[in-house]
Protein backbone atom coordinates (compact mmCIF):
# COMPACT_ATOMS: atom_id res chain seq x y z
CA UNK A 1 0.00 0.00 0.00
CA UNK A 2 2.76 2.45 -0.13
CA UNK A 3 1.77 5.61 -2.00
CA UNK A 4 -1.75 4.92 -0.62
CA UNK A 5 -3.55 6.92 1.56
CA UNK A 6 -3.28 4.32 5.38
CA UNK A 7 -6.99 3.04 6.03
CA UNK A 8 -7.92 4.88 9.12
CA UNK A 9 -9.20 2.39 12.25
CA UNK A 10 -11.16 3.16 15.44
CA UNK A 11 -10.06 0.69 18.05
CA UNK A 12 -13.67 -0.10 19.71
CA UNK A 13 -12.98 -1.59 23.31
CA UNK A 14 -14.07 -1.01 26.60
CA UNK A 15 -11.13 -2.87 28.35
CA UNK A 16 -8.30 -0.07 28.71
CA UNK A 17 -5.79 -2.29 28.53
CA UNK A 18 -7.01 -4.91 25.39
CA UNK A 19 -7.77 -1.12 23.73
CA UNK A 20 -3.81 0.21 24.35
CA UNK A 21 -2.86 -3.15 23.40
CA UNK A 22 -5.00 -3.65 20.22
CA UNK A 23 -3.97 0.40 19.00
CA UNK A 24 -0.40 -0.40 18.84
CA UNK A 25 -0.98 -3.75 17.11
CA UNK A 26 -2.72 -1.66 14.62
CA UNK A 27 0.12 1.09 14.06
CA UNK A 28 2.53 -2.04 13.53
CA UNK A 29 0.50 -2.96 10.34
CA UNK A 30 2.03 -0.93 7.34
CA UNK A 31 -0.66 1.00 5.62
CA UNK A 32 -3.17 1.09 8.89
CA UNK A 33 -2.62 3.96 11.34
CA UNK A 34 -5.10 4.18 14.65
CA UNK A 35 -6.69 7.26 14.51
CA UNK A 36 -8.68 6.81 17.79
CA UNK A 37 -9.91 4.23 20.44
CA UNK A 38 -13.47 4.76 22.09
CA UNK A 39 -14.67 2.85 25.52
CA UNK A 40 -18.58 3.00 24.84
CA UNK A 41 -20.81 2.65 21.51
CA UNK A 42 -21.63 6.39 22.72
CA UNK A 43 -17.91 7.64 22.48
CA UNK A 44 -17.52 5.60 19.07
CA UNK A 45 -20.68 7.29 17.29
CA UNK A 46 -18.93 10.70 18.71
CA UNK A 47 -15.82 9.84 17.11
CA UNK A 48 -17.32 8.88 13.86
CA UNK A 49 -18.97 12.19 13.91
CA UNK A 50 -15.64 13.75 14.44
CA UNK A 51 -13.70 12.24 12.13
CA UNK A 52 -13.60 10.06 9.13
CA UNK A 53 -12.88 5.59 9.52
CA UNK A 54 -12.42 3.50 6.96
CA UNK A 55 -12.68 0.35 9.65
CA UNK A 56 -13.89 -0.20 13.31
CA UNK A 57 -12.09 -2.86 15.10
CA UNK A 58 -15.06 -3.17 17.12
CA UNK A 59 -15.70 -5.25 20.40
CA UNK A 60 -18.81 -6.59 20.49
CA UNK A 61 -19.48 -6.99 24.24
CA UNK A 62 -19.64 -2.81 25.03
CA UNK A 63 -20.84 -1.53 28.50
CA UNK A 64 -24.00 0.53 26.64
CA UNK A 65 -24.89 -1.16 23.71
CA UNK A 66 -23.90 -4.85 21.62
CA UNK A 67 -21.77 -4.28 19.08
CA UNK A 68 -23.93 -5.56 16.16
CA UNK A 69 -26.54 -3.07 17.68
CA UNK A 70 -23.95 -0.25 17.29
CA UNK A 71 -23.14 -1.08 13.73
CA UNK A 72 -26.87 -1.63 12.69
CA UNK A 73 -27.15 1.95 14.32
CA UNK A 74 -24.14 3.02 12.25
CA UNK A 75 -25.71 2.05 9.03
CA UNK A 76 -28.63 3.71 9.57
CA UNK A 77 -27.14 6.73 10.07
CA UNK A 78 -25.36 6.94 7.13
CA UNK A 79 -21.85 5.40 8.45
CA UNK A 80 -20.18 3.00 5.90
CA UNK A 81 -16.98 2.38 7.95
CA UNK A 82 -16.17 -1.82 7.39
CA UNK A 83 -15.89 -3.64 10.74
CA UNK A 84 -13.69 -6.11 12.37
CA UNK A 85 -15.73 -7.82 14.84
CA UNK A 86 -13.22 -8.50 18.42
CA UNK A 87 -15.44 -10.87 20.65
CA UNK A 88 -14.26 -14.17 22.67
CA UNK A 89 -18.22 -15.55 21.98
CA UNK A 90 -18.02 -18.07 19.65
CA UNK A 91 -21.96 -17.88 18.55
CA UNK A 92 -22.17 -18.76 14.90
CA UNK A 93 -25.87 -17.08 15.38
CA UNK A 94 -23.87 -13.64 15.85
CA UNK A 95 -22.10 -14.30 13.11
CA UNK A 96 -24.29 -14.49 10.28
CA UNK A 97 -26.54 -11.33 11.86
CA UNK A 98 -23.05 -9.17 11.46
CA UNK A 99 -22.81 -10.34 7.54
CA UNK A 100 -25.14 -7.98 6.83
CA UNK A 101 -23.78 -4.96 9.13
CA UNK A 102 -20.45 -4.96 7.00
CA UNK A 103 -18.51 -7.30 9.59
CA UNK A 104 -15.82 -8.21 7.19
CA UNK A 105 -14.01 -10.23 9.78
CA UNK A 106 -14.04 -12.13 12.82
CA UNK A 107 -11.71 -12.49 15.90
CA UNK A 108 -11.22 -14.41 18.79
CA UNK A 109 -10.31 -13.43 21.97
CA UNK A 110 -7.54 -13.81 23.23
CA UNK A 111 -5.48 -13.29 20.11
CA UNK A 112 -1.83 -12.15 18.37
CA UNK A 113 -0.78 -9.58 16.98
CA UNK A 114 0.19 -12.03 14.23
CA UNK A 115 -3.57 -12.72 14.19
CA UNK A 116 -4.70 -9.54 13.64
CA UNK A 117 -1.79 -8.16 10.97
CA UNK A 118 -3.24 -11.70 9.20
CA UNK A 119 -6.93 -9.86 9.29
CA UNK A 120 -5.50 -6.60 8.56
CA UNK A 121 -3.11 -7.48 5.45
CA UNK A 122 -6.71 -9.51 4.04
CA UNK A 123 -8.61 -6.52 4.64
CA UNK A 124 -6.35 -4.63 3.04
CA UNK A 125 -6.11 -6.66 -0.50
CA UNK A 126 -9.82 -6.30 -0.54
CA UNK A 127 -10.22 -2.72 0.33
CA UNK A 128 -7.83 -2.07 -2.52
CA UNK A 129 -9.99 -3.81 -4.96
CA UNK A 130 -11.59 -1.07 -7.38
CA UNK A 131 -12.89 -1.11 -10.51
CA UNK A 132 -15.71 -3.65 -12.32
CA UNK A 133 -15.03 -7.14 -12.09
CA UNK A 134 -14.41 -8.82 -15.39
CA UNK A 135 -15.89 -12.08 -14.33
CA UNK A 136 -17.19 -14.07 -11.39
CA UNK A 137 -13.89 -15.66 -10.89
CA UNK A 138 -12.96 -12.05 -10.42
CA UNK A 139 -15.56 -11.58 -8.10
CA UNK A 140 -14.74 -14.99 -5.78
CA UNK A 141 -10.86 -13.68 -5.87
CA UNK A 142 -11.35 -10.50 -4.12
CA UNK A 143 -13.90 -12.21 -1.86
CA UNK A 144 -11.42 -14.85 -0.51
CA UNK A 145 -9.23 -12.16 0.18
CA UNK A 146 -11.03 -12.32 3.54
CA UNK A 147 -10.96 -15.71 4.22
CA UNK A 148 -7.88 -17.00 6.42
CA UNK A 149 -6.51 -20.11 5.09
CA UNK A 150 -7.00 -21.56 8.69
CA UNK A 151 -6.65 -21.12 12.38
CA UNK A 152 -4.36 -18.72 12.84
CA UNK A 153 -1.01 -19.70 14.19
CA UNK A 154 -0.01 -19.43 17.96
CA UNK A 155 3.76 -18.54 18.50
CA UNK A 156 6.09 -21.83 18.04
CA UNK A 157 5.26 -24.47 21.01
CA UNK A 158 1.88 -23.46 22.55
CA UNK A 159 -1.18 -25.47 21.19
CA UNK A 160 -5.08 -24.03 20.87
CA UNK A 161 -6.29 -26.58 23.11
CA UNK A 162 -3.09 -25.72 25.98
CA UNK A 163 -4.36 -22.40 25.45
CA UNK A 164 -8.18 -22.67 26.38
CA UNK A 165 -6.93 -24.50 29.51
CA UNK A 166 -4.88 -22.10 30.48
CA UNK A 167 -7.35 -19.94 29.83
CA UNK A 168 -10.43 -21.17 31.91
CA UNK A 169 -7.88 -22.11 34.67
CA UNK A 170 -6.95 -18.34 35.06
CA UNK A 171 -10.41 -17.09 34.57
CA UNK A 172 -12.22 -19.14 36.76
CA UNK A 173 -9.64 -17.70 39.96
CA UNK A 174 -10.31 -13.89 40.94
CA UNK A 175 -7.37 -14.00 43.07
CA UNK A 176 -5.14 -14.83 40.35
CA UNK A 177 -2.34 -17.57 39.86
CA UNK A 178 1.59 -17.71 39.49
CA UNK A 179 3.29 -20.15 36.64
CA UNK A 180 3.27 -22.90 39.07
CA UNK A 181 -0.22 -22.70 39.85
CA UNK A 182 -1.43 -22.69 36.39
CA UNK A 183 1.52 -25.73 36.08
CA UNK A 184 -0.67 -27.47 38.56
CA UNK A 185 -4.13 -27.02 37.40
CA UNK A 186 -3.46 -27.63 33.71
CA UNK A 187 -0.74 -30.45 34.03
CA UNK A 188 2.08 -28.95 32.48
CA UNK A 189 5.27 -27.67 33.56
CA UNK A 190 6.19 -24.58 35.36
CA UNK A 191 8.34 -23.04 31.97
CA UNK A 192 5.32 -24.26 29.74
CA UNK A 193 2.82 -22.74 31.57
CA UNK A 194 4.69 -18.91 31.80
CA UNK A 195 4.97 -19.15 28.14
CA UNK A 196 0.82 -19.51 27.93
CA UNK A 197 0.45 -16.71 30.63
CA UNK A 198 2.97 -14.32 29.20
CA UNK A 199 0.92 -14.95 25.84
CA UNK A 200 -2.48 -13.97 27.47
CA UNK A 201 -0.31 -10.85 28.66
CA UNK A 202 1.08 -9.89 25.28
CA UNK A 203 -2.51 -10.14 24.36
CA UNK A 204 -3.99 -7.91 26.63
CA UNK A 205 -6.51 -10.87 28.35
CA UNK A 206 -4.26 -11.28 31.66
CA UNK A 207 -1.87 -8.61 33.85
CA UNK A 208 0.63 -9.51 36.15
CA UNK A 209 2.24 -8.49 39.37
CA UNK A 210 4.93 -9.41 41.56
CA UNK A 211 4.26 -10.73 44.86
CA UNK A 212 6.33 -10.10 47.75
CA UNK A 213 6.51 -11.61 50.94
CA UNK A 214 8.51 -14.76 50.79
CA UNK A 215 11.66 -15.80 50.73
CA UNK A 216 13.71 -15.42 47.75
CA UNK A 217 12.96 -13.35 44.62
CA UNK A 218 9.12 -12.79 44.24
CA UNK A 219 6.48 -14.97 42.30
CA UNK A 220 4.60 -13.53 39.51
CA UNK A 221 0.97 -13.57 39.91
CA UNK A 222 -1.42 -13.76 36.91
CA UNK A 223 -5.08 -12.13 36.88
CA UNK A 224 -7.75 -12.39 34.01
CA UNK A 225 -8.46 -8.95 32.81
CA UNK A 226 -12.14 -9.42 33.70
CA UNK A 227 -14.97 -7.19 31.88
CA UNK A 228 -17.98 -5.73 33.19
Amino acid sequence: MSGADPIRVLVVEDDPVAADAHVMYVGRVPGFTAVGKAHTGAEARRALERMPVDLLLLDLHLPDVHGLQLARSLRAAGHHADVIAVTSARDLTVVREGVSLGVVQYVLKPFTFATLRDRLIRYAEFHAAAGEASGQDEVDRALATLRAPGPAALPKGLSAPTLERVTVALRDTAEGLTAAGIAEAVGISRITARRYLEHLVDAGRAGREPQYGQVGRPELVYRWVRRE
